[in-house]
């Protein structure tokens, strides 16, 4: 269990503390160290699972992608640069876009499923189509997350994919608890605009 430290007044988890220990992790891996790698992976795995999971639901799919993010993260973490943004949000990045990645492809092969079943036997249609509407759902709540600016994005895909309270969020991405709450209603109306709801 991760410990809690105590940071201008508020309870954080002590790992939204390590920014700069990660930044530097990702640095020495982009130099090709070995032990900073398996350090990065000791001190992010955990929390990259859990993110994964929560996307996936499916754990030996969500173990996949594991393993391809901190693949990824070992050949291109020359690309992270420290002074754009925290380390960690760079790691969680990789870990939702890989995760949506394999959403993706497996929705559109239980599409093609869909399909041929509906061709080849009698389905009962509203099961099926209630399946696809949900799919094609997700794809619209994954291209309006896409359209969002970076910081609305940002915020939004730590709340909800990374399990991530406003206060944490304020710490990793070091902006003040006012401004992620203005992120986050912002990007939460921008994400209604673009899929129709009206609330």
């Amino acid at each position: 269990m991760l410990g809690e430290m105590v940071i201008d007044g508020m309870d954080v988890p002590e790992d939204a503390t390590a920014g700069d220990a990660v930044a530097g992790l990702l640095l020495r891996t982009a130099d090709g160290d070995q032990r900073a790698f398996a350090e990065l992976y000791d001190t992010l795995s955990p929390r990259v699972f859990g993110l994964i999971r929560r996307v996936l639901v499916n754990p030996a799919q969500s173990e996949e992608v594991l393993q391809e993010v901190f693949l990824e993260i070992w050949q291109s973490a020359s690309r992270f640069a420290p002074n754009k943004g925290q380390g960690r949000t760079w790691v969680m990045t990789i870990a939702h876009r890989r995760a949506v990645d394999r959403v993706r492809a497996s929705q559109s092969s239980a599409d093609r499923d869909v399909r041929a079943g509906l061709r080849d036997i009698g389905v009962a249609h509203d099961s099926v189509a209630e399946q696809v509407e949900l799919g094609m759902d997700g794809e619209k709540v994954v291209a309006a997350l896409g359209g969002l600016p970076e910081a609305q994005r940002e915020a939004l895909v730590l709340a909800y994919f990374g399990g991530y309270s406003q206060n944490e969020i304020s710490v990793l991405i070091g902006a003040p608890l006012g401004t992620i709450k203005t992120r986050m209603r912002d990007g939460l109306t921008r994400l209604r605009t673009a899929m129709g709801v009206t609330a």
